[in-house]
């Protein structure tokens, strides 16, 4: 873990440690001669003058062993025979202080102090993070990431290696799987990739997997901190055996209707996706007076009832939606006869920057989905935009969509066309500011951070302060 702080004196050092022996056994078993124990030291001269300038250096978590008296003579020693940092200063008494706990020590800080943990984010290797295309969750793992990355924290991504990141990238492909042709196996570079994270493992106060089951085997019996969430279906028979003989480890929903399946599980949270509120522009007034359909083309996703509402409501719709190789038969045989239809217009896949024009030109996007939705990440990016989005309420759509606010929830066919008609009721600024509410970035890594000081178990507290607080 890497503290940004400056050294600070041998005087202020040895001043704690001479008050740290006067005192009293009893004091020492009380709480407020903790309390006195760190205003004690925050409060010398030169204490404020360590926060004034930021160094970057590191910090060696094991010679920091925790709050047993019996090694606190080790751990003094230790630092009196090293540089003396603030950061082993504080150290010092959050682990070895009267208090003897820095949960309570921490409540205690003055302003300025961010809380800094060293993250692995690991992410699938079939997309690049962000996606130069279609891919949710490889997206989401790209907001997270610099989103925590602007809260202060250091991050690793593990990813392929033509990501793009403020995070120190860790690699062990050049190109995303799916749009490499010379990939024959995309298990090998995933289990390779997994490998590098267990070398790794202890560089890191918590571990985050996004590869859904592929590295529960490794997490067994390991010291790890580590966090799964995941991004998938639930309800496959074969992947519910998997899951119910890996029970232990510590699992994060996308949506509370994604746990169902798997009750069972180590659920730890549900964390709804978030987007940066500066990704997608707000449009107040459509130019488009069309219906919008974007994803992937699968059974599941049921392009084919969104034509048939735009049909029966008599306006444009313009999908935009990539063709999987496994859905590719799908596609032929049951949706390209029905874009032969005059208002049917079939855009393909799109990228990131053409996702707000498409979204917020739209006059809704429908999604009629036939499954049980983990998410739906496009539901909110076209809430960004402003836009409303018809849905059935099957999966998480219940939970993503305020009915009546952000969109409408419809049944059939029948009630998706007549929600069509009542769409101008929809105020689309108010669509805007339930997702500014609800699905920010930044709410979400804040989310998980919480998660993350709740489960890790970091051998000493760190911090980073704010030069702007001082």
């Amino acid at each position: 873990m890497r503290a940004h702080i400056e050294p600070a004196s041998a005087e202020l050092l040895q001043a704690h440690i001479s008050y740290r022996t006067v005192l009293s056994q009893r004091a020492r078993r009380q709480q407020s001669g903790g309390l006195q124990y760190l205003r004690y030291v925050l409060a010398q001269p030169k204490s404020r003058e360590f926060f004034s300038r930021g160094q970057s250096i590191p910090y060696n978590s094991c010679a920091f062993p925790g709050a047993l008296p019996s090694r606190e003579r080790a751990t003094q020693r230790h630092l009196l025979s090293t540089p003396p940092t603030y950061e082993a200063l504080f150290l010092l008494i959050a682990n070895t202080g009267p208090c003897c706990s820095w949960r309570r020590t921490r409540r205690h800080l003055p302003p300025g102090f961010v809380f800094v943990m060293r993250i692995a984010q690991i992410a699938p290797l079939s997309e690049a993070v962000p996606p130069k295309l279609y891919g949710g969750t490889e997206r989401v793992v790209s907001y997270l990431t610099e989103e925590l990355i602007r809260q202060g924290h250091q991050v690793t991504l593990f990813a392929s290696g033509d990501s793009v990141t403020a995070a120190e990238l860790d690699s062990c492909r050049p190109r995303a799987l799916r749009l490499d042709p010379s990939v024959t196996d995309p298990v090998a570079p995933t289990f390779a990739l997994l490998e590098r994270v267990r070398r790794r493992a202890r560089e890191f106060d918590v571990l985050h997997f996004h590869t859904d089951r592929l590295h529960l085997p490794m997490l067994a019996k390991q010291p790890w901190c580590a966090v799964t969430t995941l991004h998938g279906r639930l309800d496959v028979r074969e992947e519910q055996h998997f899951y119910r003989a890996h029970t232990e480890f510590a699992a994060v929903s996308i949506s509370h209707a994604q746990r169902k399946p798997l009750p069972s599980l180590n659920w730890v949270a549900t964390v709804h996706h978030g987007l940066p509120l500066q990704l997608l522009p707000f449009t107040a007034t459509p130019k488009g007076n069309y219906l919008a359909f974007l994803g992937r083309i699968s059974p599941e996703k049921r392009p084919d009832l969104a034509i048939e509402i735009a049909r029966r409501a008599n306006l444009p719709l313009r999908i935009a939606a990539k063709v999987d190789n496994p859905d590719r038969p799908y596609f032929e045989q049951a949706i390209r006869p029905l874009l032969a239809h005059p208002l049917v217009e079939f855009v393909g896949e799109i990228t990131e920057a053409e996702k707000g024009d498409f979204l917020g030109n739209a006059q809704a996007l429908l999604f009629p989905i036939d499954w049980p939705e983990p998410f739906g990440l496009v539901m909110i990016e076209a809430m960004a935009c402003g836009t409303p989005v018809i849905a059935f309420p099957r999966g998480a759509a219940p939970e993503v969509i305020d009915a009546g606010v952000t969109g409408l929830l419809v049944g059939s066919v029948d009630e998706a066309v007549v929600a069509v008609g009542m769409l101008p009721r929809l105020d689309r600024h108010h669509v805007r500011r339930r997702f500014e509410q609800r699905f920010s970035a930044t709410r979400m890594a804040e989310d998980y951070v919480r998660l993350y000081k709740k489960l890790a178990r970091p051998a000493a507290p760190q911090y980073r302060p704010m030069a702007t607080d001082l």
